[in-house]
């Protein structure tokens, strides 16, 4: 056939987000906009003790208020009260840690659910509160990593240690490569606790249709299919009993869509009394009750040759999991084993990370899970190994970065959880490259430590990876539609990252149609697709995408095949072009003619892609109040190919701003009972859109990704990753004079002030 195909390129194109006319003009669908006849609004009791016995709950006053349809206890809910499995990173000894879906012997944090009021109204509900009377035994809490270390005091009786479990990463012989070192630096260094905080707290909305023994949940995110798992057991229901639909949602960065207490009972709750029930968090409750990150700390140990060649790496993390060990709890922890070393060529390398249970709202994970606290750890520990070296700072780095010719390269090993990995593809030196160029590194160096108008000047560097496109697969599934249009249903979630304009931009040039022509992206709900694994770990385009591509194939086939049934032809004669299907002979029918043909299909790989990049920040520190102002932040990450460089873009530097909150700003405090002192946002503090007003973000696609058919690479946790270690290297080089060198997020005023008065008082 002599026929001028269409050519699309609608992939790598900037082009808005097809999604945000309907959010911006109010028309999105959040699962707090549903409303249902009978409704039942429930509020939920909990505990204000961080760790005691619970000897009685008394709700006879709340169930006789007016209004007041039931209260829900431990009692209610059977002889067993179920536990939360993990969803990622299991081993058996993660069991005993498990969190029961309603405190029912023990509370062991501030904010534990202990029972759940149901009303006509959330105020109603809110009052009835007053009237349940709770009787707990305080125990001692345990409130650090070294408090948990000592075993004086056991959250779980069942468990012999607070130690949850230790995972070591693991390449070559560390020992070994110390042992004749000639040179040798150990350092302690510590992140503070901090969360995800998106903009809408968690909310849910669930139906029981008793006729037809079928339960409806609204408000699932994230992983809808791998949660309806896990209630299903709960509620010993057929997982086709359940459904879950996935709503317009304000944020996730791997807070939102794991399973809580609440998943499950908010569902208990609605076949339990056969009325619709819908809860929504507060954002008091979500401070204290949504999952915690990033607590850990750490010492580290380097040994380089006198060159500045790294050896090793070697040393041991504590990470505060909190009270229970959740879904993804262990992530933070494996991420940490794992990508210490980074983008570095480093032959050796020892971390034991242990996983440490005290009296805090439980930890999970947050953009950059692990990532971020092995960054802090490892770019700190470099600056320092390479002023004692006496070697510039970039070409320590640059000289133990990987080159092209290593590819793929191996990271650690994780035990006892057998978990592996390798790099893809990357030439890591050119994004370093660029990124010093980029801030003009060079002509800010003679400001290097220099005291101007009052205020120290100082550059800081980092070099990372980003892992994404966790496996093991995922679904997608194509329907044609009258008039020739298109519906992608994908069983990847969208948190507000922009899934269906990607996914339109894919699917439309999967099929070589107008963009115009992909009409629907349905995506998360498990009603969408037979199997679904959601949106975490930077995956939804890789697994997502390569999906809709291999059902994009299916389906062009099953158009051929039909008509060339049709006719008479063989299928390899017909072509789709611009919206016609075209025959050997010249017919020619338009693509609505096959209206209601379909495909689904499923992409599968367990290899990662890591993309990598590098971060530079120029900073002036004022030593009289301790206030650090970002001159200028510079990233550069090599995504592979690239989807959509506007919504990339817009990831980048969001996340770039969450870095700073955490390297600047939020802090989870406790006190030594346990009580969250920071458990408003009077008092847990965030950035805001003009603290940081000066972030430019380049992303480059030089080196695509080999381990899958679109070549794209994860990135979506790329722009927070470096941030802490990045800025704790500005601010030290600021400071260098003074001999402060920074240990510790986060770098707030009253902070910085401190160690720059330890230092001038110690002279």
């Amino acid at each position: 056939m002599d026929q001028k195909r269409t050519t699309n390129a609608f992939i790598g194109s900037a082009i808005e987000r097809v999604e945000d006319f309907r959010l911006l003009r109010g028309r999105g669908q959040f699962v707090d906009d549903l409303a249902r006849e009978n409704l039942l609004h429930a509020v939920i009791l909990r505990s204000s003790v961080a760790h005691g016995r619970i000897r009685s709950i008394e709700t006879a006053a709340a169930r006789a208020r007016p209004g007041v349809h039931a209260v829900i206890t431990a009692a209610d809910i059977g002889a067993v009260v179920p536990a939360i499995p993990l969803r990622q990173d299991s081993s058996p000894a993660f069991t005993p840690f498990e969190q029961p879906v309603i405190a029912h012997d023990k509370v062991r944090y501030v904010g534990e659910p202990v029972a759940v009021v149901l009303a006509a109204s959330a105020a109603t509900a809110e009052d009835a509160l007053d009237a349940i009377t709770l009787a707990i035994e305080p125990l001692p809490a345990v409130v650090t990593s070294a408090d948990a270390a000592t075993d004086d005091i056991l959250l779980f009786e069942a468990a012999p240690s607070n130690r949850a479990l230790t995972l070591t990463g693991v390449r070559g012989d560390a020992d070994a490569a110390f042992a004749d070192a000639p040179y040798v630096r150990r350092e302690s260094f510590r992140t503070q606790r901090h969360m995800a905080l998106p903009l809408e707290p968690r909310g849910l909305l669930a139906e029981w249709d008793g006729a037809r023994g079928r339960l409806t949940v609204f408000g699932a995110a994230k992983v809808a299919f791998l949660n309806r798992r896990i209630l299903a057991k709960q509620m010993e229901l057929p997982e086709s009993a359940i459904r879950m639909v996935e709503n317009d949602v304000g944020g996730g960065f791997g807070a939102r869509g794991e399973f809580y207490p609440e998943d499950f009972l908010i569902p208990f709750a609605a076949r339990l009394t056969g009325r619709p029930v819908k809860w929504i968090e507060d954002r008091r409750e979500h401070l204290s009750a949504t999952n915690h990150a990033r607590n850990a700390e750490c010492e580290l140990e380097i040994a380089c040759d006198a060159d500045g060649t790294i050896r090793a790496l070697r040393g041991h993390a504590w990470t505060d999991q909190g009270a229970y060990i959740r879904t993804n709890g262990p992530t933070a922890a494996r991420n940490l084993a794992q990508v210490l070393t980074g983008p570095y060529r480093i032959p050796h390398v020892r971390i034991d990370v242990s996983l440490m249970m005290t009296n805090k709202t439980p930890a999970g994970t947050y953009r950059g899970p692990g990532r971020y606290e092995a960054d802090f750890f490892r770019e700190r520990l470099f600056d320092i190994a390479a002023a004692e070296l006496g070697l510039d700072r970039v070409e320590f780095r640059r000289r133990n970065l990987l080159t092209e010719a290593e590819m793929p390269y191996r990271l650690a090993t994780v035990e006892p959880l057998a978990i592996e990995t390798e790099t893809d593809s990357g030439d890591y030196g050119s994004t370093l490259a660029r990124c010093l160029a980029e801030i003009d590194w060079s002509a800010k160096a003679p400001m290097q430590g220099k005291l101007i108008g009052g205020r120290y000047y100082g550059t800081g560097i980092g070099c990372y990876l980003e892992g994404g496109a966790s496996g093991p697969k995922e679904s997608a599934r194509l329907v044609l539609e009258s008039q020739g249009k298109v519906s992608v249903y994908v069983g990847s979630s969208s948190i507000g990252q922009g899934l269906e304009t990607v996914c339109a931009q894919i699917a439309a040039d999967a099929l070589e149609v107008p963009m115009a022509d992909i009409t629907h992206v349905f995506h998360g709900s498990t009603d969408h697709v037979i199997d679904g694994y959601g949106s975490y770990s930077s995956r939804a385009v890789v697994m997502g995408g390569n999906a809709i591509v291999a059902a994009a194939a299916k389906l062009r086939d099953a158009i051929r095949a039909a008509a060339a049934e049709r006719w008479g032809c063989a299928a390899k004669d017909v072509e789709i072009d611009a919206g016609a299907v075209l025959g050997a002979d010249r017919q020619s029918l338009p693509l609505a003619a096959f209206a209601g043909t379909s495909a689904e299909a499923s992409y599968a790989s367990n290899k990662r892609t890591y993309s990598y990049g590098a971060h530079a920040a120029h900073v002036a520190v004022d030593p009289k109040t301790g206030h650090v102002e970002l001159l200028d932040y510079v990233a550069v990450e090599d995504a592979g190919r690239i989807i959509n460089p506007l919504t990339l873009h817009g990831q980048v530097v969001g996340a770039i701003v969450q870095g700073l909150g955490g390297a600047f700003l939020e802090h989870f405090i406790y006190d030594e009972d346990g009580q969250l002192l920071t458990g408003s946002l009077a008092d847990y503090l965030l950035p805001t859109a003009s603290d940081f007003p000066h972030i430019r973000a380049i992303a480059l696609e030089e080196k695509p990704s080999p381990n899958n058919p679109l070549g794209a690479k994860g990135a979506g946790e790329g722009g927070i990753i470096p941030v802490g270690g990045v800025i704790a290297n500005a601010v030290a080089a600021a400071l260098g004079s003074l001999g402060v060198e920074p240990r510790e997020l986060p770098l707030s005023p009253p902070r910085v002030w401190e160690l720059i008065h330890q230092r001038t008082a110690a002279r």
